[in-house]
Protein backbone atom coordinates (compact mmCIF):
# COMPACT_ATOMS: atom_id res chain seq x y z
CA UNK A 1 0.00 0.00 0.00
CA UNK A 2 2.78 2.26 0.87
CA UNK A 3 4.22 2.04 -2.32
CA UNK A 4 1.31 2.67 -4.14
CA UNK A 5 0.86 5.77 -2.55
CA UNK A 6 3.96 6.61 -2.89
CA UNK A 7 3.83 6.62 -6.74
CA UNK A 8 0.22 8.22 -6.76
CA UNK A 9 1.89 11.70 -4.87
CA UNK A 10 5.04 11.41 -7.36
CA UNK A 11 3.23 11.26 -10.49
CA UNK A 12 0.68 14.12 -8.94
CA UNK A 13 3.89 15.91 -8.89
CA UNK A 14 5.64 14.96 -11.67
CA UNK A 15 2.59 16.59 -13.98
CA UNK A 16 2.53 19.57 -11.84
CA UNK A 17 6.02 20.51 -13.05
CA UNK A 18 8.96 19.49 -15.16
CA UNK A 19 11.35 19.44 -12.66
CA UNK A 20 13.65 16.06 -11.94
CA UNK A 21 16.26 17.36 -9.45
CA UNK A 22 18.32 14.94 -8.33
CA UNK A 23 18.86 16.94 -4.99
CA UNK A 24 16.32 18.27 -2.41
CA UNK A 25 16.62 20.21 0.75
CA UNK A 26 14.39 20.10 3.89
CA UNK A 27 14.16 23.29 6.12
CA UNK A 28 13.51 23.55 9.41
CA UNK A 29 12.03 25.66 12.29
CA UNK A 30 12.03 29.78 10.69
CA UNK A 31 14.82 28.21 8.50
CA UNK A 32 12.56 28.51 5.21
CA UNK A 33 14.01 31.42 3.35
CA UNK A 34 16.20 29.91 0.82
CA UNK A 35 13.00 28.48 -1.07
CA UNK A 36 12.19 32.06 -1.55
CA UNK A 37 15.14 32.37 -3.88
CA UNK A 38 14.68 29.61 -6.97
CA UNK A 39 13.64 31.43 -9.34
CA UNK A 40 11.24 29.63 -12.02
CA UNK A 41 9.40 28.01 -8.96
CA UNK A 42 6.80 25.99 -8.35
CA UNK A 43 5.16 26.25 -5.57
CA UNK A 44 2.97 23.09 -4.21
CA UNK A 45 1.07 23.37 -1.28
CA UNK A 46 1.69 20.14 1.30
CA UNK A 47 -1.97 20.22 1.16
CA UNK A 48 -2.79 19.68 -1.75
CA UNK A 49 -0.10 16.39 -2.81
CA UNK A 50 -1.77 13.28 -2.09
CA UNK A 51 -0.58 11.21 0.95
CA UNK A 52 0.81 14.00 2.46
CA UNK A 53 -0.20 14.82 6.02
CA UNK A 54 -1.78 18.41 7.32
CA UNK A 55 1.16 20.37 8.46
CA UNK A 56 0.49 22.28 12.11
CA UNK A 57 3.38 23.72 13.34
CA UNK A 58 4.24 27.70 13.24
CA UNK A 59 7.55 28.74 11.64
CA UNK A 60 6.90 26.01 8.83
CA UNK A 61 5.51 27.24 5.44
CA UNK A 62 4.38 23.73 4.60
CA UNK A 63 4.91 23.40 0.92
CA UNK A 64 6.80 21.74 -1.59
CA UNK A 65 8.70 24.27 -4.33
CA UNK A 66 10.49 23.43 -7.51
CA UNK A 67 13.10 25.62 -8.92
CA UNK A 68 16.33 26.61 -9.98
CA UNK A 69 19.27 27.59 -7.61
CA UNK A 70 21.24 29.65 -10.30
CA UNK A 71 21.75 26.90 -12.89
CA UNK A 72 20.92 23.89 -10.01
CA UNK A 73 17.72 22.03 -10.12
CA UNK A 74 16.57 22.01 -6.66
CA UNK A 75 13.35 20.78 -4.60
CA UNK A 76 12.70 22.34 -1.33
CA UNK A 77 10.69 21.34 2.09
CA UNK A 78 9.68 24.19 3.27
CA UNK A 79 8.61 22.73 6.73
CA UNK A 80 8.42 19.21 7.26
CA UNK A 81 5.80 17.16 9.51
CA UNK A 82 7.18 15.93 13.18
CA UNK A 83 5.93 12.49 15.33
CA UNK A 84 4.72 15.17 17.87
CA UNK A 85 2.02 16.20 16.01
CA UNK A 86 0.28 12.57 16.30
CA UNK A 87 1.55 11.06 12.68
CA UNK A 88 3.04 7.93 12.41
CA UNK A 89 6.63 7.66 11.44
CA UNK A 90 5.96 6.08 8.23
CA UNK A 91 3.63 9.95 7.40
CA UNK A 92 6.88 11.74 8.93
CA UNK A 93 9.15 10.69 6.32
CA UNK A 94 6.18 9.99 3.48
CA UNK A 95 7.72 12.83 1.65
CA UNK A 96 11.43 11.31 1.68
CA UNK A 97 10.09 8.65 -0.41
CA UNK A 98 8.30 10.67 -2.59
CA UNK A 99 11.21 12.98 -3.52
CA UNK A 100 13.26 9.84 -4.11
CA UNK A 101 10.14 8.49 -6.45
CA UNK A 102 10.76 11.55 -8.74
CA UNK A 103 14.75 11.15 -8.88
CA UNK A 104 16.16 12.70 -5.68
CA UNK A 105 18.99 10.76 -4.50
CA UNK A 106 20.67 13.67 -2.23
CA UNK A 107 18.80 15.44 0.58
CA UNK A 108 20.14 17.49 2.57
CA UNK A 109 17.93 17.61 6.77
CA UNK A 110 18.27 20.94 8.74
CA UNK A 111 16.62 22.22 11.48
CA UNK A 112 16.56 24.38 14.87
CA UNK A 113 17.30 22.93 17.89
CA UNK A 114 19.55 22.65 21.21
CA UNK A 115 22.72 22.68 22.60
CA UNK A 116 23.93 20.35 25.24
CA UNK A 117 27.15 20.85 24.13
CA UNK A 118 28.52 23.43 26.43
CA UNK A 119 31.07 24.64 23.98
CA UNK A 120 27.93 25.69 21.63
CA UNK A 121 26.39 28.87 21.68
CA UNK A 122 22.82 29.94 20.11
CA UNK A 123 23.46 31.02 16.74
CA UNK A 124 25.99 28.07 15.81
CA UNK A 125 25.57 25.59 12.76
CA UNK A 126 26.45 21.96 13.45
CA UNK A 127 27.51 19.24 11.21
CA UNK A 128 25.34 16.28 12.19
CA UNK A 129 27.93 13.72 12.27
CA UNK A 130 25.89 10.56 13.93
CA UNK A 131 22.69 10.55 15.60
CA UNK A 132 20.96 9.15 19.07
CA UNK A 133 17.05 7.70 18.71
CA UNK A 134 15.68 6.58 21.44
CA UNK A 135 12.23 7.11 20.81
CA UNK A 136 11.49 3.21 20.29
CA UNK A 137 10.03 3.70 17.06
CA UNK A 138 11.42 4.47 13.47
CA UNK A 139 10.26 4.96 10.13
CA UNK A 140 10.90 1.53 8.84
CA UNK A 141 9.15 -0.67 11.73
CA UNK A 142 6.44 -2.78 10.32
CA UNK A 143 6.14 -5.09 7.33
CA UNK A 144 9.23 -4.25 4.50
CA UNK A 145 8.57 -3.73 1.20
CA UNK A 146 11.75 -5.22 -0.89
CA UNK A 147 10.94 -2.99 -3.77
CA UNK A 148 11.99 0.62 -1.20
CA UNK A 149 14.91 -1.03 0.22
CA UNK A 150 16.53 -4.04 2.29
CA UNK A 151 14.66 -5.87 5.72
CA UNK A 152 17.64 -4.14 7.79
CA UNK A 153 19.54 -1.42 6.52
CA UNK A 154 22.84 -0.91 7.21
CA UNK A 155 23.56 2.43 9.40
CA UNK A 156 27.12 3.00 9.62
CA UNK A 157 27.40 6.30 7.89
CA UNK A 158 24.05 7.67 7.48
CA UNK A 159 25.31 11.15 6.67
CA UNK A 160 27.61 11.01 4.12
CA UNK A 161 31.50 11.64 4.44
CA UNK A 162 31.86 12.95 1.54
CA UNK A 163 29.31 15.45 1.68
CA UNK A 164 30.48 16.15 4.91
CA UNK A 165 33.67 16.84 3.56
CA UNK A 166 32.34 19.07 1.64
CA UNK A 167 30.69 20.91 4.19
CA UNK A 168 33.13 21.38 5.88
CA UNK A 169 35.33 22.21 3.56
CA UNK A 170 32.86 24.92 2.09
CA UNK A 171 32.25 26.40 5.44
CA UNK A 172 36.18 27.12 6.00
CA UNK A 173 36.58 28.70 2.31
CA UNK A 174 33.60 30.53 3.50
CA UNK A 175 34.65 31.68 7.08
CA UNK A 176 31.52 30.20 8.09
CA UNK A 177 32.38 28.32 11.59
CA UNK A 178 30.73 24.56 12.16
CA UNK A 179 30.46 22.86 14.56
CA UNK A 180 30.25 19.06 14.43
CA UNK A 181 28.30 16.59 16.54
CA UNK A 182 26.26 13.77 17.49
CA UNK A 183 22.56 14.81 17.18
CA UNK A 184 19.66 12.98 19.43
CA UNK A 185 15.88 12.79 18.79
CA UNK A 186 13.37 13.71 20.98
CA UNK A 187 10.07 12.87 20.71
CA UNK A 188 8.57 16.45 22.29
CA UNK A 189 6.43 18.49 21.86
CA UNK A 190 7.63 19.56 25.07
CA UNK A 191 10.59 20.73 25.88
CA UNK A 192 13.72 18.36 27.37
CA UNK A 193 13.64 17.90 31.75
CA UNK A 194 17.20 18.48 33.02
CA UNK A 195 17.83 15.30 33.87
CA UNK A 196 16.90 14.51 30.53
CA UNK A 197 19.64 16.18 29.05
CA UNK A 198 22.12 14.78 31.75
CA UNK A 199 21.47 11.48 30.27
CA UNK A 200 21.31 12.18 26.88
CA UNK A 201 24.80 13.94 27.37
CA UNK A 202 26.13 11.15 28.73
CA UNK A 203 25.24 8.74 26.30
CA UNK A 204 27.22 11.48 23.50
CA UNK A 205 24.72 13.92 22.43
CA UNK A 206 25.94 17.17 21.31
CA UNK A 207 22.50 18.62 20.23
CA UNK A 208 19.11 17.31 20.59
CA UNK A 209 15.73 18.35 18.17
CA UNK A 210 12.54 16.99 17.29
CA UNK A 211 13.01 16.36 13.86
CA UNK A 212 16.08 15.29 11.36
CA UNK A 213 16.56 11.55 12.73
CA UNK A 214 13.43 9.94 10.92
CA UNK A 215 14.33 11.64 7.66
CA UNK A 216 17.53 10.60 8.08
CA UNK A 217 17.13 7.01 8.58
CA UNK A 218 14.68 6.58 5.87
CA UNK A 219 16.78 8.27 3.20
CA UNK A 220 19.18 6.30 3.80
CA UNK A 221 17.12 2.88 3.63
CA UNK A 222 16.23 4.34 0.28
CA UNK A 223 20.31 4.51 -1.15
CA UNK A 224 20.16 8.09 -1.01
CA UNK A 225 22.75 10.46 -0.16
CA UNK A 226 22.53 12.15 3.35
CA UNK A 227 23.38 15.87 5.09
CA UNK A 228 22.36 17.00 8.16
CA UNK A 229 22.75 20.30 9.41
CA UNK A 230 21.38 22.17 12.54
CA UNK A 231 21.08 25.48 13.71
CA UNK A 232 21.87 25.83 17.79
CA UNK A 233 19.15 28.09 18.43
CA UNK A 234 19.27 27.74 22.27
CA UNK A 235 20.77 25.89 24.88
CA UNK A 236 19.07 22.88 26.61
CA UNK A 237 17.66 22.79 29.67
CA UNK A 238 19.54 22.58 32.96
CA UNK A 239 22.01 24.77 30.79
CA UNK A 240 19.82 27.64 29.30
CA UNK A 241 18.99 30.17 32.22
CA UNK A 242 16.10 31.01 30.48
CA UNK A 243 13.08 29.26 30.09
CA UNK A 244 12.25 27.51 26.28
CA UNK A 245 9.65 28.91 23.89
CA UNK A 246 8.73 27.91 20.00
CA UNK A 247 8.87 32.18 19.42
CA UNK A 248 12.16 32.28 20.97
CA UNK A 249 13.94 29.42 18.36
CA UNK A 250 11.77 30.83 15.65
CA UNK A 251 13.34 34.25 16.77
CA UNK A 252 17.34 32.71 16.88
CA UNK A 253 16.79 30.71 13.92
CA UNK A 254 15.52 34.06 11.80
CA UNK A 255 18.62 35.46 13.23
CA UNK A 256 21.13 33.21 11.98
CA UNK A 257 18.94 32.43 8.76
CA UNK A 258 21.38 34.82 6.52
CA UNK A 259 24.41 32.60 7.21
CA UNK A 260 22.99 30.02 7.25
CA UNK A 261 21.42 30.13 3.96
CA UNK A 262 24.91 31.66 2.61
CA UNK A 263 26.85 27.80 3.46
CA UNK A 264 23.49 26.12 2.53
CA UNK A 265 23.44 27.54 -1.32
CA UNK A 266 26.75 27.40 -1.68
CA UNK A 267 26.65 23.47 -0.32
CA UNK A 268 23.64 22.97 -2.84
CA UNK A 269 25.69 24.05 -5.87
CA UNK A 270 28.85 21.79 -4.94
CA UNK A 271 26.69 18.42 -4.88
CA UNK A 272 27.92 16.27 -7.21
CA UNK A 273 25.31 15.77 -9.66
Amino acid sequence: MLYETIQTAAEFLCAKTSYRPKTAIILGSGLGKLGEELTDAVFIPYADIPGFPPSSVEGHAARLVFGRLRDREIAVMQGRFHYYEGLTMQEVTFPVYVLHAMGVDTIVLTNACGGINTAFSPGDLMLVEDHINLLGDNPLMGRNDDRLGPRFPDMTNVYDPALRKLAADTAEELGIPLQRGVFALFNGPCYETAAEIRAYRILGADAIGMSLVPEATAARYLGMHVLGISCITNMATGIAVKEHSHEAVLAAAEKSSQTFNRLLTEILLRIPE
